[in-house]
């Protein structure tokens, strides 16, 4: 067995299709199914389900592609390592960012850090905040944004972020012209909320509508705060959003309210314990703890 024969193979379950991978690796159909085939005959098993419309991985197959993919995690953190020990001036950083956060904060922060280190490549990948979570701690990127409390047994937890949750509102609406409402009177409204993917959505169920005695109605679950406000200014329900996102509302049609309790909005940069992590990693951690987001 060889190691080209597990990265066809990975490719392979990424696309679903013997045609699309091979398009992605340059190399013929017949020759990354002949490198399937003899995988499966060196492991003794089926790896993959042929179909006319989609190609499926048998259980051995999962199992294959976990082994695979720590495989190729190493392989990253051994480069990363042989990176650092010939030059502190190149690199490249692995990052993953929820895509309310990659909005609002980093566009300014990702200029001047590619300004003070030219030769440093960013590879950035959106994810909703719990995917990063998971991405992070299963070696997939280096290094994530997410959203706190976290559990920091198992990740290093550098916070850039505090800023309170506000209530928005359509101007007409009964409460439009309250300054403070408490979550409690909220019981009999409808959401506009965040989609499963985000971590905001379990956090502010669970920790403020579940303990406040009530399952919010939701009306709609959207990834994009945009829409999320253009829905509440065409008084389809209310919304829940960070001061930053709230202080980008431009719609004339919409009241922004006080929260009580009030509800803090907190990011970090994480990373697994016990990885190891690029100079070119450590530098962003300390290049981004000294700005001001």
């Amino acid at each position: 067995m060889e190691l080209r024969q597990f990265l066809y193979f990975m490719e392979v379950a990424k696309y679903k299709s013997i045609t699309k991978a091979a398009e992605q690796m340059h190399i013929s159909q017949p020759a990354l199914s002949k490198s399937i085939m003899s995988l499966e005959d060196e492991l003794g098993t089926t790896l993959i389900i042929r179909t006319n419309k989609a190609i499926y991985l048998t259980d051995a197959g999962e199992v294959v592609l976990n082994y695979v993919q720590k495989m190729t995690n190493n392989l990253d953190e051994m480069k990363l390592t042989l990176s650092d020990l010939t030059t502190l001036s190149m690199g490249q950083i692995n990052i993953g960012l929820p895509p309310f956060v990659g909005s609002l904060f980093f566009p300014r922060v990702m200029k001047k850090f590619h300004q003070a280190y030219p030769n440093i490549k960013l590879d950035i990948t959106e994810y909703g905040g719990a995917r990063v979570v998971k991405s992070v701690e299963e070696g997939e990127i280096e290094l994530g944004v997410a959203v706190l409390p976290l559990d920091e047994q198992v990740f290093n937890v550098y916070p850039i972020v505090k800023e309170e949750i506000k209530l928005v509102v359509q101007k007409n609406h009964p409460l439009a012209s309250h300054k403070e409402v408490n979550i409690k009177d909220l019981k009999d409204e409808e959401f506009i909320f965040y989609h499963e993917e985000f971590a905001l959505n379990q956090i502010i169920r669970n920790h403020f509508f579940i303990t406040a005695g009530f399952e919010p109605k939701i009306l709609f679950k959207s990834t994009q705060w945009d829409l999320m406000s253009e829905m509440v200014a065409a008084n389809l329900g209310l919304t829940i959003l960070p001061q930053s996102i709230c202080n980008r509302l431009f719609a004339k049609d919409i009241e922004i309210i006080n929260l009580q309790p009030t509800i803090m909005w907190r990011l970090a940069v994480i990373t697994k314990k016990g990885r190891y992590i690029s100079n070119a990693g450590r530098m962003f951690i300390d290049f981004i703890l000294k700005e001001q987001l």
